[in-house]
């Protein structure tokens, strides 16, 4: 069974708190977590991109000059790919890049990625993450109290004090038990979660 201390924001210990086994002690496969990254990425991308192709360059109707006797090469359309300013050949287009993973390959690959950070010892849990008001210079504290310098903090229950307060502090993201993903975890070598928060992730990935 994994054990976990528990610790308090002045980072003493409060308790132990025991992790399942099949959500924080899986077998890391990075296969697995780089296709579910590369998924999660490919959705990000908007896909407008966009070019002409011959037929959708406006101008270009009138021949250039007749077909033969110039000594130039035959020439239909100044819209011509061949051309500067004429279309472009197999240019890109505005596509989806979406594309599926099966909804137990994502919970497997979440459970890698936690399991990663435990096995790692840069799991941390907190009994609970509290600030009296919003003030950036107190999540500081907190943060440098902890030992926290490029940081994931998961909380089970959004919480608009902590959020604020850490948003412009660089190298920490918060963020909700049910917004977490693989990327997220894995982009971030410090993983911060509140006790709920834990038993929130445990119960839905069990």
């Amino acid at each position: 069974m994994a054990v976990v201390k528990i610790l308090n924001q002045n980072k003493s210990e409060v308790g132990e708190l025991s992790l399942a086994p099949e959500v924080f002690e899986v077998e890391v496969r990075p296969e697995i977590l780089h296709l579910v990254v590369r998924a999660q990425q490919a959705a990000k991308r908007q896909g407008t991109h966009s070019t002409k192709t011959r037929d959708e360059v406006s101008g270009g109707g009138k021949k250039p000059w007749r077909q033969k006797g110039t000594g130039r090469a035959r020439a239909g359309t100044n819209r011509s790919p061949l051309w500067r300013g004429g279309g472009i050949t197999f240019g890109p287009k505005p596509r989806d890049y979406e594309f599926k993973v099966n909804r137990k390959v994502r919970r497997l690959a979440m459970r890698m990625a936690l399991s990663s950070r435990f096995l790692g010892n840069s799991l941390t849990v907190l009994d609970k993450l509290e600030l009296a008001q919003v003030k950036t210079r107190d999540m500081v504290q907190v943060a440098s109290t902890l030992g926290l310098k490029k940081a994931l903090i998961v909380l089970s229950e959004p919480d608009n004090t902590i959020a604020l307060s850490a948003r412009n502090i660089q190298g920490l993201k918060v963020l909700q038990a049910d917004q977490l993903s693989v990327l997220d975890v894995l982009s971030y070598p410090q993983l911060v979660m509140s006790q709920s928060a834990v038993a929130s992730i445990q119960e839905r990935l069990k």
